[in-house]
This record gives structure tokens, sequence and C-alpha cells, in this order.
């Protein structure tokens, strides 16, 4: 079902993502939901100490879910979030990996009392004390929306604005090193990371806004 995508058309708004996802056919939407999404679901089932073969899974199972619900989703959102829906997805999937394993306590999520599909039996949760799924989840949501707008900018820009980006950022280049290394100004190196910065800021907010 996921393919490499040559289009790298954004998807415009939500709505429109969430219906085109009801086309199982539609290979380049789901490809988009795929990159998107996936490291969320794969973080956030390594964090509630699964291994990597089952986290792997996890990610298969949800996607296979929510392709099993798009034909009658109905989105609304009066009546709840994108993300929310997602989260109760992936929740679910990962409390099937866990109860597969030998008896551990449970752990209830924020608010919960009950046990059963409320609630994780947990032996590795890390620092179960203190975080909760919902706490997780909007940890790892934020970073594989940035992880998925910075992937979907550099595939719009030229490489090298990426690259002085990269070195004067991420590298920690000084500006003049950078200039000198692309032949390029040193103002232009400030405004090659203004302006890619502030790509990845819209696409960021656009994918967050999306799902909300």
């Amino acid at each position: 079902m996921i393919v490499q995508k040559h289009d790298d058309e954004f998807i415009p708004t939500r709505a429109t993502l969430i219906d085109r996802l009801k086309n199982w056919q539609d290979q380049a939407s789901w490809q988009d939901f795929f990159d998107t999404y996936w490291k969320l679901i794969y973080g956030l089932a390594r964090k509630f100490g699964l291994n990597e073969e089952d986290a792997q899974d996890v990610v298969q199972e949800t996607l296979v879910s929510v392709a099993n619900h798009m034909p009658n989703f109905q989105y609304d959102p009066k009546l709840g979030s994108f993300k929310a829906w997602l989260r109760t997805l992936i929740r679910w999937r990962i409390s099937d990996h866990l109860r597969k394993r030998a008896p551990a306590t449970t752990v209830p999520l924020q608010g919960d009392t009950k046990t059963g599909e409320d609630s994780f039996a947990v032996k590795e949760l890390p620092d179960k004390n203190s975080q909760t799924m919902d706490q997780f989840y909007e940890q790892e949501w934020q970073k594989s929306v940035l992880d998925a707008a910075i992937a979907k900018v550099k595939r719009k820009l030229d490489p090298q604005k990426y690259q002085v980006l990269d070195f004067y950022v991420n590298k920690e280049w000084a500006p003049e090193k950078v200039a000198a290394a692309f032949n390029i100004s040193v103002d232009q190196v400030y405004l090659a990371k203004h302006r890619v910065t502030e790509l990845i800021k819209a696409e960021a907010k656009r994918l967050e806004n999306e799902m909300l």
C-alpha cells in the first residue's frame, strides 16, 4: 500500500486529506500519511517499552486500522479531533502487544480509573510515575510533525539552501565559515537561514492544524 511518492504537492487541508484517505488506491495520500506519522507511532511504542520488531508491528497495525475505519469515517471537529482519534488507535495497538507479555503492573492513563482498553500493563514504561500517555503522545506528535515539515520543505528547496541552514544551525558552523564553504556572502547565510526556518515553521503549523 505504501509506495514512493514522486508528487511533492502539499495536501491543502485536513478535510481533504481525510477524504483522500478513504480511497485505498490513492497511494500518494497514504504515502503522505505514512511519512508524517510513522515516527509518531513507532516512537510512542518504543517509549512504552516495546522492542523494535513489536514497535514496527504497531506501526503497520495502526495503519491497517486507520485504513479499515476510513470508508465510514466522518470528520467532525465538534465531536473530536483526528489527532485524538489516532491516539486512541495507537493506544489500543500498543496495549494489545503489552498484554502478550508476562503479567505486569497496570499503569492507568491520566484521569483513568479503569482497566482494559483505557490502561496499559507496563513493565518498562520510562519515568512511569510522572509521565502519562498524553504526555508521551504530545512529545512524539510534535517531533513527528517537525520531522515531516523538514522533509517536505527539503523536497521543495534547492538542496544548497537547506545545506546552508544545516551547517549554520545544526552543525553550528560560524556564518563566515558557511559563507566560504558555499561561496556566498554572510548576509546570504543569514537570509537563507531565515527563509528556510520560516518555511519549516509554516509547514509544521499546517501539518499540526491539518489533524486537529
